[in-house]
């Protein structure tokens, strides 16, 4: 597993720089296998990011786009990342939204995980300040889950969550991990050493990308 790091200057850096990272990603995807697979985490960072990406030159019906995770909230409600992404998505692009308006959320899950392609060409996380990514917070049960792609977790910060597990993050040919903010800084050491005391750290993908701004990366020279 490598892990690189690039440090920028600021969050708009960051967004601007995943942007470019997974345009060129798409392309090269798009020109080896006729497709390009991309699941996405929601934030301020990563909307940023979005939208600067629905600017590229990119041919979006050869692109999928699935979710990372999402609250179980009712559709439009603010709480819920795909209010946010949704009027980001460049038209074309083929978006699976997950379902958790389902009043049947194992079920639910289980469907979005049939949907999933086999390997994603790309991953895009974020990490929380207590070293979560995707829903994978600590101490709930699904850190364990390793006999499905997605799964529901319990209560965190007032919502249940529908999630990726760790096995498709795993088989993704390249994890980008957009980190920002001075909140960060604690854990953003703990993401690079791969340390399983975090979720984050437990994100086991051959190959990953850490683009971080200054402030969440205050602690990496001390």
């Amino acid at each position: 597993m490598t892990i690189e790091i690039e440090v920028l200057a600021d969050p708009d850096a960051v967004a601007a720089r995943g942007a470019g990272f997974v345009a060129e990603a798409a392309r090269q995807a798009i020109a080896a296998r006729g497709r390009f697979t991309v699941a996405v985490s929601g934030g301020r960072t990563p909307r940023a990011m979005l939208q600067i990406l629905a600017a590229e030159d990119l041919p979006w019906e050869e692109i999928g786009i699935w979710q990372a995770d999402e609250r179980i909230a009712p559709d439009g409600d603010p709480d819920r990342n795909l209010t946010g992404l949704m009027p980001l998505l460049p038209p074309g692009a083929g978006f699976h939204p997950m379902p958790v308006a389902d009043p049947d959320l194992d079920a639910a899950a289980s469907r979005y995980a049939a949907s999933l392609p086999a390997v994603f060409d790309l991953v895009h996380l974020g990490i929380g300040d207590d070293g979560h990514t995707a829903s994978l917070v600590p101490g709930d049960p699904v850190l364990d889950v390793t006999d499905r792609d997605v799964a529901i977790t319990d209560g965190y910060r007032g919502r249940r969550r529908m999630t990726l597990t760790f096995p498709p993050l795993a088989r993704a040919r390249r994890v980008l991990w957009l980190v920002t903010g001075r909140d960060k800084a604690a854990v953003l050491p703990a993401l690079l050493r791969g340390d399983p005391a975090i979720p984050a750290g437990r994100v086991a993908a051959a190959e990953q990308l850490v683009v971080a701004d200054a402030s969440a990366a205050a602690e990496l020279d001390r």
